[in-house]
C-alpha cells in the first residue's frame, strides 16, 4: 500500500542509487470542469488551474533542488509545469509526447456522465475489463497507454538517477504509473489536478511509490 503523505518522511536529498520523481497532474481546465472527455484535445488551463499550478509550484520550490522538469507536450500540462519550473529556478522544461494523456478517440470532446447514450459502443470499451481493448476512432488500450507512459518515466528515472526530478502529466497516464509501481495494492481512487505523487527508481525498472495524491498545497484553489 502507498504510504500516506501525511506520515512519510522523504529525505532531504535523494540517495544516489534512485531517482527521486515527482509525479504532479496538470492543473484544471474548463473541460475539466464541465466533466467532458479530454484525451489529446489541447484544452488550455482555466483561471482555477493557473492558481492551481502556481500552488504546486511554491510546494515543489520548497524541495531541495529540483533537477529537471518533463512534461506532456499538451498545453494544460506544459503550462503548469512553465510554472513549475519558474519557481524551481527557471529550468527549462523538456516535453516528451509519451507523457501525453490518454488517446480517447472518439470520446474526446463528450460529457462522462452521458457518454453510455451518446457513445455507447465506446463507452462499453472504455469501462471494459480487457486492457487490450482499444477505444473506437484510433483510441489507445490501456495496455498501449501503460506501455508509453513507463517508457517515458524508465528514460526519465534512468538519466537522473541521484536527482530529483518533475514530471507533469494526466489523470489516465498518472493511474497506469499508480498501478505499475503499486501492482500488488489497492487502487487510490481519483487522482486530482495539481496533485503530487512521489516515486523513487531503483536499478533499471523498480519503482516504489513513496506519496499518493497529495493535495495539501491547494486549500481552496480547487474550487
Amino acid at each position: 500500500m502507498p504510504e500516506s503523505s501525511t506520515t512519510v518522511s522523504l529525505p532531504s536529498y535523494p540517495d544516489t542509487d534512485y531517482a527521486e520523481i515527482f509525479v504532479v497532474r496538470h492543473g484544471k481546465t474548463a473541460w475539466n470542469s464541465e466533466g467532458r472527455v479530454q484525451g489529446q484535445v489541447d484544452v488550455e488551463l482555466n483561471e482555477t488551474g493557473r492558481k492551481q499550478a502556481v500552488a504546486v509550484a511554491n510546494r515543489l520550490s520548497s524541495e531541495s533542488k529540483i533537477s529537471a522538469i518533463y512534461s506532456s507536450d499538451l498545453q494544460r500540462a506544459f503550462e503548469t509545469a512553465q510554472i513549475i519550473a519558474v519557481k524551481c529556478g527557471g529550468l527549462e522544461v523538456v516535453k516528451d509526447l509519451d507523457l501525453r494523456e490518454r488517446h480517447m478517440g472518439d470520446l474526446e470532446g463528450l460529457c462522462y456522465r452521458e457518454l453510455w447514450k451518446t457513445n455507447p459502443i465506446g463507452f462499453e470499451a472504455l469501462v471494459s475489463k480487457d486492457d487490450d481493448r482499444e477505444l473506437p476512432g484510433g483510441g489507445e488500450s490501456f495496455i498501449q497507454l501503460f506501455e508509453r507512459c513507463k517508457s517515458a518515466l524508465l528514460r526519465i528515472g534512468r538519466k537522473h538517477k541521484g536527482e530529483r526530478v518533475v514530471v507533469v502529466s494526466h489523470g489516465a497516464s498518472i493511474e497506469t504509473l499508480y498501478k505499475w509501481a503499486n501492482a500488488k495494492g489497492s487502487y487510490a481512487g481519483k487522482i486530482d489536478n495539481a496533485s503530487v505523487a512521489v516515486f523513487h527508481f531503483y536499478g533499471e525498472d523498480n519503482w516504489t511509490l513513496k506519496m499518493w495524491g497529495d493535495v495539501s498545497h491547494l486549500n481552496t484553489t480547487s474550487a
